[in-house]
């Protein structure tokens, strides 16, 4: 069946979003997709002349409970993985974090570091050196955002779209191996059926 034209895309990637609750990872979602400040949606986004969509996963208050399920994490391409930079308790639980999409996620997985909440200066207490630290030491991307004034949000979104296209694109041309980084331009990814306890938010314009 034909998509509509607004939903048209060369490749569905999906991306998790995982850290304590409190972080700022709807708010980000939704600066990212619903934007208030744009007036389209930017679920969709060109990288070299291919048009991707992102199907961005958010898990909705169920990291309270620890309710994750292994289903949340299958056959997600890439992980936003965000603390609060006010909150220092957000980003010492990152490594459990970490561990948990480690364990769960393809191998392969593109991780990116968030420190949200930057428009909060005067309460930082996390420091920018020591996010920088441990991103290179675990081989993540590092960025900080504002959702609340739409900083780097964007960019950050981007970035990790990117490089997961960048990846695909060298294996496919590579030896073409099989499963999610061999997939061909026009094909949709399967990420599996969705956990009941996460949201899922996967927009366009309509």
């Amino acid at each position: 069946m034909a998509r509509r034209a607004d939903e048209e895309y060369d490749y569905l990637f999906k991306v998790v979003l995982i850290g304590d609750s409190g972080v700022g990872k709807s708010n980000l979602l939704s600066r990212f997709t619903r934007n208030e400040f744009c007036l389209e949606s930017k679920s969709t986004i060109g990288v070299e002349g291919r048009t991707i969509k992102a199907q961005i996963w958010d898990t909705a208050g169920q990291e309270r409970y620890r309710a994750i399920t292994s289903a949340y994490y299958r056959g997600a391409l890439g992980a936003l993985l965000v603390y609060d930079v006010t909150k220092p308790t957000t980003f010492e639980n990152i490594s459990r974090w970490l561990k948990e999409l480690r364990d769960h996620a393809d191998a392969n997985i593109v991780i990116m570091l968030i420190g949200n909440k930057t428009d909060l200066k005067h309460l930082r207490a996390v420091a920018v050196e020591d996010a920088q630290s441990f991103a290179e030491r675990e081989g993540l991307s590092f960025i900080e955002t504002s959702a609340l004034e739409a900083v780097n949000v964007e960019k950050s979104f981007q970035t990790i779209l990117g490089e997961i296209y960048r990846i695909i694109s060298k294996k496919s041309i590579s030896s073409g191996e099989p499963g999610p980084a061999s997939i061909k331009q026009g094909e949709t990814l399967v990420v599996g059926a969705q956990d009941t306890n996460a949201k899922k938010a996967c927009c366009s314009s309509s």
